[in-house]
């Protein structure tokens, strides 16, 4: 173990933590917005909400995220979408994670007792303020460890993108490997940065259960 290696070079790593942490980030914000979209659409009255979004978790769910991102980083310039690899990086990672978090809100929702919907509407809320007032504040709850879980998958997907060429962890890690020829401390010193990454995100996601349940 090259002890004095891994202290000259982490600088280098951590730097490209950041940009792993920017692509969790903005690719999580990105995830949530299109999950609950279509999380929405599924639940809708109107059937063909529902196909759309039946069709969109099938087919991100049941293909490969790096199949995706090739895609979209490699495919896209055929026909008009021309992304540099940062940008694809986080549509590509968005859009996959949306699938899993669309059935995370979707589940949640379910999961609330049918008489509190039941009540809502004998005391005279529509359908809109029931799922707005009563449903959705008691799904919410449901869905931050479930949640949680997609955040922390998401994390560790942003190796993904070291195919594309984006300079995170995994990248940085491989191109040290080819001037060091020290695989074992290369991908040691990333694997711990991740677990640092993940055991952060797991601190939040406790601290937002407890008060969750608090309330």
């Amino acid at each position: 173990m090259d002890f004095d290696l891994i202290f000259r070079i982490y600088p280098y790593f951590l730097e490209a933590a950041w940009v792993t942490v920017q692509l969790a980030v903005y690719s999580t914000v990105l995830g949530l917005v299109i999950g609950a979209l279509v999380a929405a659409a599924k639940l809708s009255r109107s059937l063909p909400l529902r196909i759309i979004g039946t069709v969109y978790v099938s087919v991100f769910r049941g293909t490969p995220a790096l199949i995706q991102l090739f895609i979209l980083y490699f495919g896209g310039p055929q026909i008009g979408i021309n992304l540099d690899a940062f940008e694809a990086g986080i549509i590509g990672l968005g859009l996959n994670i949306a699938a899993y978090m669309a059935e995370t809100m979707r589940g949640a929702i379910i999961a609330v007792d049918k008489g509190q919907n039941e009540a809502a509407r004998t005391i005279g809320l529509g359908r809109f303020q029931t799922m707005r007032k009563v449903i959705l504040p008691q799904a919410a709850r449901l869905m931050i460890r479930p949640l949680g879980v997609n955040i922390n998958a998401q994390i560790k997907g942003t190796a993904l993108v070291s195919a594309i060429s984006v300079v995170e962890l995994t990248y940085t890690a491989q191109r040290y490997i080819g001037s060091t020829y020290k695989p074992f401390e290369m991908f040691l010193l990333a694997g711990v940065i991740y677990m640092v990454l993940i055991y952060i995100t797991g601190l939040g996601i406790n601290w937002l259960d407890r008060r969750a349940v608090i309330q």
